[in-house]
Order: C-alpha cells, then structure tokens, then sequence
C-alpha cells in the first residue's frame, strides 16, 4: 500500500496569503478615509440645521434674538430637545460651533466643515488641472 502525503500550506504561500490580505486591507483603509470625512461632513450639517432650527424655535417662544444667540447652549438644554448639549455643540471633527445672529436669523459656523469644504475644493482644482468652473466654485460657496 502506497501512503499519501498531507497536503500541507509551505511557508512561502503563507507568506503570500498575509501579503494579499496587507494589500487588500491598504486599499480598503485608504478608501475609507474620504467616506469618514464625508459621514462627518455630513453630521455636521445636519448639526448645524437642528441647532439652528431649535433656536429659532425657541425665539418662536417669545425670546429675544440676540439672547438666545447668546445663550445658545442654555436654550438648547432647555428645549427638552437635546440630552448632551456639550456633545451636541461640536461638529464632526470635534470643533465648537460658532453661532451668530444675522438680522432675524441665527446662522451657525462650522470650522472643520470649512476647512474639509476647502480642501475638497483644492482636490478638485488639482484634479481638472488648474481649471475651476466658476460655477463649481459659486456652488462650493453656497453650501456653507
């Protein structure tokens, strides 16, 4: 009787294997850096409209403008609409929102959703080599 032999994994397509796996991961880490920021992007926008959207509610109530701009987190805790008033007033990246008043309106600010717009903006200009549409830029500029 012949005896089989086991097949078994050699070093080398071990190696290979784990290389193949580092090198798929790479590409899938690399990938996912511009969703992340795109998911903060866009949770600090959607931040920027309920806050402001609270405050103006709350100046709905009868409460002066510039009071409540001034007292932008007392409001918001007061509302009942928020738990962590702290966590709630930063943006995606960390940064405190800046909450002002523009005639009857409250506008909030964002830093870091200004400093990802410009950099998104920057790829895109390296990206068509130099050459922004004009409308591309108005565009860019009105989402903030």
């Amino acid at each position: 009787m012949k005896k089989k032999k086991k097949a078994a994994l050699t070093l080398l397509e071990i190696m290979i294997v784990i290389v193949l796996i580092g090198v798929i991961g790479s590409v899938i880490g690399f990938n996912m850096k511009g969703s992340l920021d795109e998911g903060r992007a866009f949770k600090t926008e959607q931040g920027m409209e309920q806050i402001k959207d609270i405050l103006m509610l709350e100046v709905a109530k009868g409460f002066p403008i510039e009071t409540v701009v001034d007292n932008a987190e007392q409001y918001l805790s007061d509302s009942g609409l928020v738990k962590n008033v702290k966590k709630f007033m930063k943006d995606g990246w960390g940064h405190e929102y800046t909450i002002t008043q523009k005639g009857n309106k409250i506008a909030v600010h964002s830093a870091g959703l200004a400093t990802f717009k410009q950099r998104k903006r920057a790829n895109i200009a390296k990206s068509k080599k130099g050459e922004v549409p004009k409308e591309e830029l108005a565009n860019a500029d009105d989402e903030e």
